[in-house]
């Protein structure tokens, strides 16, 4: 017996089905773009917002069980791995993410903590093997409890640091043992409220030698992954120092470590921080960082993350645009770092969401396609640069030329009079008709 047995092994019926429990646009085996659907977009299962999230809000309490029966803390966790393993195969998604307090309860101190991992992990490597399912990526939780209240690795008090270093440890050596091609390091609370108490130099140091320190012992024991850092702006913490893909870059680049990191995005910590979930994207690709990506959207009239399940098809074609442009998912996936609304507390609205988010990025990933096969955006793009191609923009790129003599080729030209239009109106046209134009 399940947890889910009334729900169907979710099916691919197309666009024209009217059964909620299928597939309309997502074929895990269609070929797009060269591969299946299922590769190009590997979709992971989050286990913190999946199994955990009861809907509780600052408003209220939970209106979500999330117990699946049980109420010892051990056999609580044991039910939600095995509720996650049954959703995973009957939603046929291949992969799955979690936090280290995810999986385990924390107990009354890091060694307790750690056995309860140790058993857990146990339970979860059994039902890998049991079902073929496979670890995305694993990270810590180094954010919610008390002693992180003034951040992790950068807190003030070492003790906190050392605490952090401890979960991190553990959870690199639980990811390099289920076999996960990825960990995430994000910084929940890793910023400050008012520059009168904080020393943003030691933090900033203190939040490298952490990184680094956790880099090298991944490393030495063998991983062969990717690690991420997951961009956040504000929220919880009003100055965060992982603001952007942009901030993110170059606090890497000035501690040396760029070498050793990705990023994985997320899209709706993409709009807090007043940017589209593509500029975030192609921030990552065109610096040679993308890495992962945490798919969600956010309510654009709430100041906070709110975590839903993607449905904009315009943002999903976009996000895959960039996916394909960087030449698709090597170590990273599409993790749905998203949670049914406070009032979806119902088992089956966990279905239904997820597969309204599949089949949004299946939808995302075939427009993508047809816009790169399309060819009119891009040589569009190629058209209006043009002249960095030849002439004066060619030497210019070349090293050919210097300040004096850029300054004497203006006084030749006397004016600029060759600008053409930037065509947004055109573009934007062109992409809802390969949208939704007839095909």
């Amino acid at each position: 017996m399940g947890y889910f047995d009334h729900i169907p092994n979710i099916k691919y019926e197309g666009a024209s089905s009217q059964n909620p429990f299928a597939f309309h646009y997502y074929d895990a085996d269609a070929l797009i773009a060269g591969k299946p659907m299922r590769e190009q977009l590997k979709f992971a299962m989050s286990y913190w917002h999946t199994l955990c999230a009861d809907g509780t809000d600052m408003f209220g309490v939970g209106t979500q069980d999330k117990f699946f029966g049980a109420t010892d803390p051990m056999e609580i966790s044991r039910r939600r791995a095995e509720a996650g393993f049954e959703l995973m195969e009957k939603l046929d998604i291949d992969y799955f993410c979690f936090h280290d307090r995810d999986i385990a309860p924390e107990g009354n101190s890091i060694s307790e903590f750690h056995k309860n991992l140790d058993i857990m992990t146990d339970f979860i490597e059994e039902k890998m093997h049991e079902t073929n399912k496979k670890l995305l990526w694993g990270t810590a939780n180094c954010f919610s409890r008390p002693r992180y209240m003034h951040g992790a690795g950068t807190s003030p008090n070492a003790d906190s640091f050392a605490f952090a270093a401890a979960q991190i440890k553990k959870a690199i050596d639980i990811t390099i043992r289920l076999g996960g091609t990825g960990y995430v390091f994000w910084g929940g609370r890793e910023g400050y409220e008012t520059l009168l108490n904080t020393n943003m130099a030691l933090e900033q140091d203190n939040m490298a030698r952490l990184l680094s320190m956790a880099a090298d012992y991944a490393y030495s024991k063998g991983f062969q992954g990717d690690l991420y850092i997951e961009p956040k702006p504000k929220e919880p913490t009003k100055h965060q120092y992982d603001f952007d893909a942009a901030a993110v870059i170059g606090f890497l680049r000035k501690y040396g470590l760029e070498k050793q990191f990705k990023l994985n995005i997320e899209a709706n910590h993409a709009t807090l921080a007043g940017h589209t979930f593509a500029h975030e994207l192609c921030t990552a690709r065109i610096n040679g960082m993308f890495g992962s990506i945490d798919a969600n959207q956010g309510d654009m009239l709430l100041g906070w993350d709110t975590d839903q399940f993607p449905t904009n098809v315009y943002d999903a074609a976009l996000c895959m645009l960039e996916v394909l442009r960087a030449g698709g998912f090597t170590n990273g996936g599409l993790n749905f770092d998203a949670k049914t609304r406070r009032g979806s507390f119902t088992h089956d609205d966990i279905f239904l969401a997820y597969i309204a988010g599949m089949d949004t990025f299946a939808l995302g990933l075939k427009i993508a396609d047809r816009i790169i096969k399309d060819g009119r955006l891009d040589r569009f793009v190629s058209e209006r640069y043009s002249s960095w191609s030849n002439g004066i923009g060619a030497d210019i790129i070349a090293g050919k030329v210097k300040l004096e003599d850029l300054c004497d080729y203006a006084y030749r030209l006397g004016e600029v009079t060759s600008i053409a239009s930037g065509g947004q109106e055109r573009l934007e046209a062109l992409l809802q008709q390969l949208m939704f134009g007839a095909q």
